[in-house]
């Protein structure tokens, strides 16, 4: 009998302290689209504009240069036939060497708005990290993981935290705007 209630008890134990360390939290986890994120906050579309104007403005140049040239190149056929050999040489030569301008210059403005665009990037990145941190101190989440750089290939959406962070970083940006 004693040996029956030992076992009993023991048995009870068993039960009921498995059940309470089962029973803990769960971990929340919060999913982010950063390409989202920058795509539609106020932020994102102003970097945007940004960049497509100096875009714009890079290409209306290199379109000018070219235009140049292919005018230049133009009066160095008509002209062909009636300069001298050391001449033409001579426009083949500044004709070669306005091409080379116009590359180089092409590879400068990209390298240009490549800098540009990841400063801005980079700096709407900060924002975001900034504001994540915030929610996920606030909220109690274990893990909050950016889409692409994860590699997350499937989730519900309810653990989607891209709208959220949108509005509120539209609002730090409008509160920023005001002060």
């Amino acid at each position: 009998m004693k040996i029956g209630k030992i076992a009993f008890i023991t048995i009870s134990f068993i039960f009921f302290s498995a059940g309470y360390s089962y029973g803990a939290d769960v971990a929340k986890i919060g999913i982010i689209d950063f390409q989202r994120i920058f795509e539609t906050s106020s932020a994102g579309k102003l970097v945007q504009s940004e960049i497509n104007k100096k875009w714009e403005k890079m290409l209306a140049d290199l379109k000018k240069k070219g235009a140049v040239i292919e005018e230049l190149k133009k009066k160095l056929e008509r002209d062909e036939l009636v300069m001298s050999k050391k001449m033409r040489e001579e426009k083949g030569r500044e004709f070669r060497i306005k091409i080379n301008d116009i590359k180089a210059l092409k590879k400068r403005y990209s390298t240009e708005l490549g800098d540009l665009e990841n400063r801005l990037i980079t700096r709407i990145k900060k924002d975001v990290l900034g504001i994540v941190k915030e929610v996920g101190k606030k909220e109690g989440y274990l893990l909050i993981i950016e889409k692409r750089e994860a590699g997350v290939m499937y989730y519900p959406n309810a653990i989607d935290l891209t709208d959220k962070l949108i509005q509120l970083y539209n609002k730090k940006e409008a509160d920023k705007k005001k002060s």
